[in-house]
């Protein structure tokens, strides 16, 4: 007979770098803290995405792993990275990011089991490798993300409680909200909608500010909620240009505030509802069981599909698309800028009741 094997003692988690597959990650990240519950967990991840699990009860560690990083805070090059991955000594590595670069670290750091998804030249870097869903002429399949990232942890024998996205929030984050909704005049009772703008996919997911503003005066006129736009340091300018193309007091930004993931996340967190296009804060809402509103255009709904019961898709379908490109090839970007904002505001209007 043989011998049951051994429950590893350290695993290192290789996170998504990303920040919405960072919170699409989490049911499989929770799924393996529940097989595993005595072994320590290292999260090897960007710095900049880090912010995003920040108060996840399911880590003991951070490795931080981006050589494009050239911050002073973090030292997340690749042989800083080694270094810490051979001092903690994993067992296994599941790899969720399936790049090159985050399998040849696994097998310079000696972890002697590395899971992860096959692709072109990577699955000689790996001892455990699955293979994702093709069609008959050998292109993958759209698949929902966290569905993906579950699969590979049952390879260790995980089973998923659900695929429900899980994140929080810590007490500097809450600070800070409370901060930001004191500065922009907001009470705190006060039934609030936020509003986000873009992403890092690229400028083709982008909805007009004249209509994210036209929207905005709505909500406030006809629904009478506040309107809080969010933004990273990339979106600030348009989310002060949505703030002032509506010309409202109850309609502020976070443009002018001390930006941040956290910040972000605890006002999605506290929203009544969220508007975005498809970018990281918008699994934010799911993670936090916010209804959300999501704009479709360039990408594939199939891809990052949730089981959020209070979701509504929008998109405006256009004969191009979707396309996948984060700068539209033909120059009109007509998928979102020829979806009317009296489309979004009905959708709203819906998850508002």
């Amino acid at each position: 007979m043989k011998p049951a094997a051994r429950a590893p003692r350290t695993i290192a988690v290789f996170c998504p770098n990303l920040i919405g597959d960072a919170v699409m990650a989490t049911p499989a990240i929770r799924a393996l803290r529940g097989r595993f519950p005595a072994a320590r967990i290292i999260g090897v991840i960007k710095p900049k995405v880090a912010p995003t699990l920040a108060g996840a009860p399911w880590f003991d560690g951070w490795v931080y792993f981006d050589p494009r990083d050239r911050s002073l805070e973090h030292d997340a090059g690749f042989w800083s990275a080694r270094r810490a991955l051979r001092a903690a000594r994993p067992d296994v590595a599941v790899l969720l990011p399936n790049s090159h670069r985050s399998a040849v670290l696994a097998l310079f750091a000696a972890i002697p089991r590395r899971v992860g998804f096959t692709r072109p030249g990577r699955g000689l870097l790996l001892t455990d490798r699955l293979e994702p869903p093709r069609d008959a002429r050998g292109k993958r399949l759209p698949t929902p993300i966290t569905t993906s990232y579950v699969d590979l942890v049952e390879v260790l024998g995980c089973r998923a409680d659900s695929l429900r996205p899980e994140l929080f929030t810590t007490s500097d984050d809450e600070a800070d909200a409370d901060r930001a909704w004191s500065n922009l005049g907001l009470d705190r009772d006060e039934k609030v909608v936020c509003l986000n703008t873009g992403g890092a996919f690229g400028p083709s997911k982008n909805w007009p500010v004249e209509h994210f503003a036209n929207l905005a005066r709505r909500l406030v006129d006809e629904r009478g909620r506040a309107v809080l736009v969010v933004c990273g340091p990339g979106e600030a300018e348009s989310a002060r240009r949505i703030a002032s193309l509506a010309n409202d007091r109850r309609i502020v930004s976070l443009a002018d505030e001390r930006m941040s993931i956290g910040l972000t996340k605890a006002c999605i967190k506290r929203a009544e509802l969220l508007v975005t296009t498809d970018s990281g804060p918008r699994h934010f809402a799911t993670a936090f069981r916010v209804p959300v509103v999501t704009l479709f255009g360039p990408t594939f709904v199939a891809w990052t599909r949730t089981q959020h019961p209070r979701a509504i898709h929008v998109m405006h379908p256009v004969p191009c698309g979707p396309c996948q490109k984060p700068v539209c090839p033909l120059g009109h970007q007509r998928c979102m800028t020829d979806l009317r904002p009296d489309d979004v505001f009905a959708a709203a209007s819906r998850l508002l009741g």
